[in-house]
């Protein structure tokens, strides 16, 4: 081999080296800035890593704290279950002695009931009782009133009558004769007498209730009418005081 030979193989080795050490050196630089954003990514890896740790133990000690608290509550349930129990015990029984009690007390409120009822039957019956009392007393004084009138009406009337008579006594000497000396009684009185009785009379039943003959009652009757002493309806025969 020739020193030209040589000396060009010695140049292309030297480019070749070349070559490489620019090679090795960028390969060096990309891996040394790999090593570099590696470190980065690993120490930020690393600090949310701790983040992350941190975050746990917070987490585990909440846990611990609910834990705990749910312990509680659940003793806390456990009680209150059995309050309730209890409760639900008390309120079973009062429940029973209220009904018995309201049963109890449903017996005399019923008697209650009864007894308000027969009193107010028999106030509605003391009042309906005052009531015809009251009518009755009305007409107890009505009748009095009516009584009282016929008779001052009746005293007035017999009044009436013996003046008349005695007109008649002084006016006629023979009548007056007659009547002092005559055994008949004066029958106007037991006319006015049956009227009263019973506020009317019919003149059949006075023909026949008279110690006279029938045609001198009547004519008597109708005198009587005449004078204004009594009413004669002579189509009814129905004889009143006026």
């Amino acid at each position: 081999m020739s020193a030209k030979e040589i000396l060009a193989l010695i140049e292309q080795f030297e480019t070749s080296f070349d070559t490489y050490q620019q090679l090795l050196k960028k390969h060096s630089e990309d891996i040394i800035q790999n090593l570099s954003n590696a470190w980065k990514n690993m120490k930020t890896v690393q600090a949310e890593n701790e983040k992350l740790k941190e975050k746990i133990r917070e987490q585990n000690a909440e846990i611990t704290s609910l834990k705990t608290e749910s312990e509680g509550l659940d003793k806390k349930l456990e009680d209150l279950k059995a309050t309730k129990d209890e409760l639900s015990s008390k309120i079973t029984e009062l429940t029973t002695t209220f009904e018995t009690t309201t049963n109890d007390l449903k017996k005399p409120e019923f008697e209650l009931e009864n007894l308000s009822s027969k009193l107010d039957s028999v106030n509605e019956q003391i009042t309906a009782k005052e009531t015809e009392k009251t009518t009755l007393d009305q007409k107890k004084v009505d009748n009095e009133t009516r009584e009282s009138d016929m008779k001052a009406d009746y005293a007035k009337r017999m009044a009436d009558l013996e003046k008349e008579i005695n007109e008649s006594k002084q006016t006629s000497f023979f009548t007056s004769f007659l009547m002092e000396n005559s055994d008949e009684e004066i029958h106007e009185v037991d006319i006015l007498a049956a009227i009263m009785e019973k506020g009317t009379a019919n003149l059949d039943d006075l023909k026949k209730q008279m110690d006279v003959p029938p045609i001198m009652a009547v004519r008597t009757i109708k005198q009587m009418a005449v004078k204004g002493i009594i009413n004669l309806n002579e189509s009814t025969n129905e004889v009143t005081l006026p």
